[in-house]
């Protein structure tokens, strides 16, 4: 006999599959918990109990992020397990600017089919960049929307909270005449400035994901998905032991737009670009792009992903601290007043 209605499964949205994946990840979300966390994953709302005794003044400090055309960069490969770290990324090394410990993480996944193996790789990934950053994945949100993604599309978004003593809350008002700038190496092109990376390598340069490139020592597929680096670790320790005025996660801008970010007003910088060891990969795309320096430098990190402005009697002690952290920390510039702007050169 005929069925006279739909159901939503016909429609395109499994239930069951949801809760199929539901109890694939909370092994993932499980290793990321910490003392704080009250609750488990499948409840209406995370639970984080805010350890009111180590703070005088908390300041609670949030940011969210995606991660942007690099998605497609992993669907074309079906690889999926490792762009839950840049998720995180993105959003805790933005809060990491302001001095705050990242203590939860949310995730929105958004697909046009959902498939329990494909979101557990996911999930998989937010726990690994949370296990980093050292943040509890506390909840999220599965979306299946059949006709707005394809069945193999999907987006990632993130919200991450964190928090800081007022006291030692970091916004840049102490930044001064002679400050050193001192920038952290990125693990690549971390998650900025994918648009123009596919429209030149492969549309234009019409290269393979799979191609081993010589100047890069491995395949493009395995370059364009490296994991955006996650500063948070090796940055709280370090607060611990020197003064900082002031950081910037070198993002979408490239470095003088996010360090102007945080310059006070009338204050500039100089970043020399003699002092960076540019990657190969953005060599690669100024070259087959025929991409102008100014325009590589306001797109990408071009080397530098996370920049520290550090009064010149902290300099040492913090270039050696950084360095004992597994950071390759370089001294890429000095503030002044003279320019009341960022300037590379």
């Amino acid at each position: 006999m005929e069925k006279d209605g739909l159901s939503y499964k016909e429609a395109g949205v499994d239930i069951d599959a949801a809760n199929e994946s539901v109890d694939l990840i909370k092994k993932w979300t499980n290793r990321t918990k910490r003392s704080e966390v009250l609750s488990d994953i499948g409840s209406f709302g995370g639970l984080f109990a805010l350890n009111s005794g180590k703070y005088q003044e908390p300041v609670l400090v949030s940011g969210t992020d995606g991660v942007g055309t690099k998605l497609k960069i992993a669907q074309m490969l079906g690889a999926h397990d490792t762009v839950g770290i840049d998720l995180v990324a993105m959003c805790v090394n933005d809060i990491l600017a302001h001095g705050a410990e990242p203590l939860f993480f949310l995730d929105y996944i958004a697909l046009g089919k959902l498939q329990p193996d494909m979101v557990e790789k996911l999930v998989k990934g937010v726990s690994e960049g949370c296990l980093q950053a050292g943040c509890a994945l506390i909840g999220g949100e599965t979306a299946e929307m059949p006709g707005f993604y394809k069945e193999d599309e999907y987006d990632l978004a993130g919200f991450a909270v964190g928090v800081v003593e007022r006291s030692r809350l970091i916004n840049g008002v102490t930044i001064q005449d002679g400050d050193i700038l001192v920038g952290l190496a990125s693990s690549g092109i971390h998650s900025n400035g994918y648009s123009l990376v596919r429209k030149v390598l492969l549309e234009k340069a019409e290269l393979r994901l799979d191609q081993e490139l010589d100047e890069l020592g491995h395949t493009l597929g395995e370059e364009l998905i490296t994991p955006t680096r996650i500063y948070v670790k090796s940055v709280l320790s370090l607060l611990d032991e020197v003064e900082i005025h002031g950081m910037a996660h070198i993002t979408g801008g490239g470095l003088a737009e996010n360090l102007q970010r945080i310059m006070p007003a009338g204050i500039g910088a100089e970043i020399n670009t003699t002092f960076l060891e540019t990657p190969a990969i953005f060599k690669l795309i100024a070259r087959l792009g025929k991409v102008p320096q100014e325009e590589m430098y306001r797109t990408f990190n071009m080397g530098i992903g996370y920049v520290l402005v550090i009064p010149p009697h902290h300099l040492d002690k913090a270039l050696k601290h950084l360095r004992v952290k597994g950071e390759k920390a370089i001294v890429i510039g000095e503030v002044n007043s003279r320019e009341p702007r960022v300037i590379i050169k």
